[in-house]
């Protein structure tokens, strides 16, 4: 992915890094998070807010009040330390990163307002993969949030035909069978500014998870998107018709871009949140 910058309205930009290194994007983010602050707080002005779109360089990240005993084994990728919520994850390619460098007073979202609208942007385009593709392995599959564990989670439904559901979102989740973890989350909040962001596993390399607590939870099981539906890969040979029906990175990465803009524009409103 090329690093670019673009114009998705009037107060919202994305910008693309492919092969990101983790500490100098962080700097970065701060950087240009603390010029906002400092624009909005000197001269009243209201900088457009950004989604940076990154391609990292294999990583683990501690967050802020991170446990080492979450790391269960030192390899060659470095264990970086960062002021996100959260405990500790993986970055790497082949997982989505996007960064949500957000003015929340001006948009008039609570914290909780953002965490929902980044778990339900997920949940919109993961579910619209899952059940729009012709490749879906599995049309009883889908991506839902918990109450009690920040991210995205995929839930398949039970074997019993009994609940008379009709789809996918008719069985309640406390019915459904959680499968693990597609999707993670940690945001850090400045003078009611946001940084950091949302990770999805696409096609990358799960393995990674098998040195950590993923998210601070011993045995959660890691998913990414390729196991459910076909999604391109460079070193395939493909007919002109597999290629059309299977869905690509950066594909799924507009989806949810999309989804963002529009959240962000107010023209998504948040869903009801279920209790726990």
């Amino acid at each position: 992915m090329p690093n670019d910058t673009q114009q998705l309205n009037d107060t919202l930009i994305s910008k693309s890094l492919s092969a990101a290194d983790y500490v100098s994007t962080l700097d970065a983010m701060l950087s240009r998070t603390l010029a906002r602050i400092d624009l909005k707080k000197q001269q009243e002005q209201r900088t457009p807010d950004e989604l940076w779109i990154v391609d990292h360089n294999d990583v683990y990240t501690l967050g802020q009040a991170g446990k080492e005993e979450h790391i269960l084994q030192r390899t060659d990728t470095p264990i970086i330390k960062t002021d996100r919520g959260g405990q500790v994850t993986w970055h790497g390619h082949g997982q989505l990163v996007i960064y949500w460098l957000f003015d929340l007073d001006s948009l008039k979202w609570s914290v909780r307002h953002l965490v929902s609208h980044a778990e339900q942007a997920i949940e919109d385009v993961v579910n619209d993969c899952l059940h729009s593709s012709a490749s879906s392995s599995d049309d009883h599959i889908s991506a839902h949030a918990r109450r009690d564990a920040p991210g995205v989670y995929l839930y398949a439904d039970p074997t019993d035909t009994s609940t008379n559901s009709t789809s996918f979102d008719d069985t309640p989740l406390d019915h459904k069978i959680m499968l693990g973890k597609i999707a993670s989350l940690g945001f850090k909040i400045k003078h009611g500014f946001s940084y950091h962001g949302i990770a999805i596993n696409l096609n990358c390399d799960l393995s990674a998870f098998n040195a950590i607590n993923p998210c601070g939870y011993a045995g959660m099981q890691m998913l990414r998107l390729s196991d459910f539906v076909d999604m391109q890969k460079e070193t395939q040979n493909r007919t002109a018709q597999q290629t059309s029906e299977a869905l690509s990175y950066d594909v799924v990465t507009q989806k949810l871009i999309d989804n963002i803009a529009k959240r962000h524009a107010g023209l998504i409103k948040l869903r009801a949140i279920a209790p726990k």
